[in-house]
């Protein structure tokens, strides 16, 4: 943890505004009888037992803002597959099939969903003879060296006491942006995510594939706090790593409920089929970091499997946080006093007068006010620092969090006024000035080249032209069938010549 520096002349008065996003994540009385999840024994990176063993259904991070290109839009974005490798093939990363990926927008503040927008995926395999990604350069979504491909639809159903009243398909059969499996692959990736950005009948926007993963931090903080002494403090764990990433930029009328209730919460699940058909949730996730470290072990399945009509379950969890205890005792700085009623009132409704909306039921979700301009420099440090368009109202992905976070759960809101912080202000990448904003993948071919290797062109260009997929256009199975041959004769050739050695050892004696 490390000292920030913070400007912004309005940073007292608007001191009452600043969300607790790290101690008070998920977590008040809701009151509410509705349809729950279906019961499951099952987010962030890695925050739960269960999750974590199926990243394919483990939400990583939310985010949702006023977009700054087209104000009268928001953009929401939605990350599953927590640390994806670049070079981690040959078997890369998509989406489940049978899952039900589910983003829900509760648009007058019940802490229930009147919106649920709902990603099902497919996947294609074109030859299934050979163990490679893509069988030769990727030019297009539709290439025929793209070997597996992924397409998906998008379902609109509105809600009444969680029940479905309507269901519209809105997207129907989407390419979705590959992995980015290296230069020589892909040797033109920005081309591959344009065409997986599809405009949709209403003027909405959505896509889906492969990102860098936006969330900058530095994750040792489970070292016991930086390794005890801060001697880890100021490493962005995350950089290099990539997610698969849904974005979804709709005409913001399409989910408030009026010009005068512009309050939006919003959060997101992941479906999982049991081993009797049915879909159960697995994952959940609203705003950043509550399952890591709000909630004990003993409520983290419980809390990916709950809506957030249930909070109340969890309160106790915020009233009385751990964390500040754990700095305390490693770092001598004293814990604010219990209960912590300062972070339940500021941000489980959402600020008064920013985006807490009229007869707030408490619960755990993102919250934005769409009625907030973007803001022309956005601060990493949010509604902390005087820019009433940051996090906590809503989610951008500048947007410093953990800084934020910790400063509020450590009591800047009860007069303890710090500068903490991981060290780690911005991410590695830098992000887009357009739909779908999030930066590139990084490449499985990144690092140094090997020794005596010039950069340019070299035998893995070639693969192509012996593993065309079947009845691709220009080729035929007699390359493929020459290359296994050429293959197997080298094989047996390696097998006699261990035989023959073989038998000379056993005439040794020994």
């Amino acid at each position: 943890m490390t000292p920030n520096s913070r400007t912004g002349a309005g940073r007292r008065s608007l001191a009452t505004l600043i969300c607790g996003a790290l101690a008070a994540g998920g977590l008040a009385a809701a009151g509410v009888t509705a349809l729950e999840p279906e019961a499951a024994s099952a987010s962030s990176h890695r925050e739960a037992p269960l999750i974590s063993g199926t990243p394919q259904y483990d939400n990583t991070d939310l985010y949702a803002f006023v977009s700054p290109d087209k104000p009268d839009t928001t953009t929401i974005i939605a990350n599953w597959i927590p640390f994806e490798e670049p070079a981690g093939g040959p078997n890369f990363f998509t989406f489940a099939e049978d899952a039900q990926y589910d983003i829900h927008v509760d648009n007058d503040g019940d802490a229930q969903g009147e919106l649920l927008f709902r990603y099902t995926f497919r996947t294609h395999v074109k030859n299934d003879r050979t163990f490679l990604y893509n069988t030769g350069p990727v030019t297009a979504l539709d290439d025929p060296d793209l070997n597996i491909t992924q397409t998906y639809d998008i379902e609109l159903l509105k809600l009444k006491n969680q029940k479905a009243v309507s269901r519209t398909k809105i997207a129907d059969d989407v390419p979705v942006a590959p992995s980015n499996v290296g230069k020589a692959s892909m040797p033109d990736y920005d081309t591959l995510r344009g065409q997986a950005v599809h405009e949709l009948a209403g003027g909405a926007t959505t896509f889906a594939g492969q990102a860098d993963d936006p969330f900058f931090l530095d994750l040792r903080v489970f070292d016991l706090l930086y390794g005890g002494n801060l001697t880890e403090v100021g490493n962005d764990t995350l950089k290099g790593y990539n997610v698969n990433s849904l974005a979804l930029q709709v005409p913001t009328e399409m989910i408030t409920e009026s010009a005068e209730q512009p309050v939006v919460g919003i959060w997101s699940t992941t479906q999982r089929k049991n081993a009797e058909g049915h879909f159960v949730q697995v994952s959940r996730l609203g705003n950043p970091l509550v399952n890591e470290v709000v909630n004990p072990l003993k409520d983290k399945d419980t809390f990916n499997a709950s809506g957030p009509w249930d909070d109340a379950q969890f309160l106790k969890n915020v009233t009385e946080p751990e964390l500040p205890k754990l700095i305390e005792a490693i770092y001598k700085i004293p814990a604010p006093d219990e209960p912590r009623n300062d972070l339940v009132d500021v941000f489980l409704k959402g600020v008064e007068g920013l985006n807490q909306p009229p007869h707030v039921t408490p619960s755990e979700m993102l919250r934005l006010n769409t009625s907030v301009e973007p803001a022309a420099e956005p601060k990493r440090l949010g509604v902390l620092d005087g820019d009433k368009a940051g996090f906590p109202n809503g989610r951008r992905l500048t947007d410093d969090v953990i800084d934020a976070a910790l400063q509020v759960v450590e009591g800047e809101l009860v007069g303890a006024e710090n500068d903490l912080g991981d060290a780690v202000d911005a991410n590695d990448k830098k992000f887009g000035a357009a739909f779908p904003y999030l930066a590139n993948p990084t490449e499985g071919s990144r690092g140094p080249l090997a020794k005596g290797v010039d950069g340019g062109n070299d035998v893995r260009n070639q693969l192509g032209d012996a593993l065309r997929p079947a009845g691709a256009e220009g080729g035929d199975d007699t390359t493929l069938i020459a290359a296994s041959a050429g293959a197997g004769a080298g094989g047996l050739l390696l097998i006699g010549t261990a035989l023959m050695w073989w038998r000379r050892m056993r005439s040794r004696a020994y």
